[in-house]
């Protein structure tokens, strides 16, 4: 689905309690979400629940209704990098569930972490990502005669932690390599992952750079979505803690840029900022209706100076 709006700025929704059209959409209204993102499955774990055709059926009416495109983001746990068989198969599993899931409730695209060389060398993992990775990638191939697209698989670089495969952009290149350039992967890009991992999108120009180099990577259309997310810590410094928008290291003007990039035209962004929870003061989706609102002020801001 694609959004009139050149950047639909939405968030990740909740879908306990009342499940992805109840719970999810209800909070979609409420913070003033154009686009959202779900979980189909416990994050920190394997279970692989079935879904509820009804609540599918509900939430895929209610975001044609609103014109809201809807992501999964895969399970935290998926790594085709590790050097335990038995992590291999279950990601496999765990992103052959996201992947159906995302199918059926008609998501444009699934988000999974692209992981890290556990146990073995980076070559190593990269063939391991092609051996894991590519045989799901034809099952989506299968979905194509189904009547309607099958979910765009997105890679999202992590902050660079570890041994990560894929944090910096020149990175994607040889992951791409591993996946064969299928015409269904693309990127999804969480911009304090991207800050953490060294690009200084806090420099003047940086996030126009940092995305130049995305593109140099990885070819024109692969930029499928973004993370929006400010960052708690400095730029390379490889610490995954996300701030609100304006609140963190980069500062609100470079999100700017994310709106005037060639290479981001019809691209939603996704907030993932804290909402406070533990706050005793706490408004629910308070603090990420001001970071939607933010964002919305600065795409007005750009559409202004085009």
């Amino acid at each position: 689905m694609r959004s009139a709006l050149r950047n639909p700025v939405g968030a990740h929704v909740p879908v306990a309690g009342r499940g992805l059209a109840g719970t999810g959409l209800a909070y979609a209204d409420k913070v003033g979400a154009e686009s959202v993102q779900v979980f189909v499955a416990n994050p920190r774990g394997w279970a692989a629940p079935t879904g509820n055709p009804a609540q599918d059926r509900a939430f895929r009416a209610g975001c044609v209704e609103r014109g809201v495109s809807a992501y999964v983001h895969a399970p935290y746990l998926i790594n085709f990098g590790s050097d335990s068989a038995a992590t291999r198969e279950r990601s496999g599993e765990s992103l052959r569930h996201s992947l159906s899931r995302a199918h059926a409730i008609g998501a444009a695209g699934v988000v999974v972490h692209t992981g890290s060389a556990m146990g073995g060398s980076r070559e190593k993992a990269l063939r391991q990502v092609h051996e894991g990775m590519l045989p799901l990638l034809d099952e989506l191939d299968e979905l194509d005669g189904s009547g309607e697209s099958p979910p765009w698989l997105l890679l999202e670089p992590t902050a660079g932690q570890g041994s990560s495969l894929c944090s910096r952009m020149p990175d994607l290149a040889e992951y791409l390599d591993a996946l064969e350039h299928h015409p269904r992967v693309g990127v999804c890009l969480d911009t304090c992952h991207a800050f953490a991992a060294g690009h200084d999108l806090a420099a003047p120009g940086g996030t126009a750079l940092m995305l130049d180099e995305l593109v140099a990577a990885t070819g024109p259309g692969r930029l499928r979505l973004i993370h929006a997310n400010d960052s708690k810590d400095v730029a390379g410094a490889r610490k995954d803690r996300h701030a609100n928008i304006g609140a963190g290291h980069i500062g609100a003007e470079p999100f700017a840029e994310l709106f005037t990039h060639p290479a981001t035209e019809g691209v939603p962004l996704i907030i993932e900022t804290p909402d406070d929870r533990h706050a005793p003061d706490r408004v629910e989706g308070a603090l990420h209706t001001r970071d939607i609102d933010r964002l919305k002020q600065l795409r007005r801001g750009a559409r202004a100076q085009r």
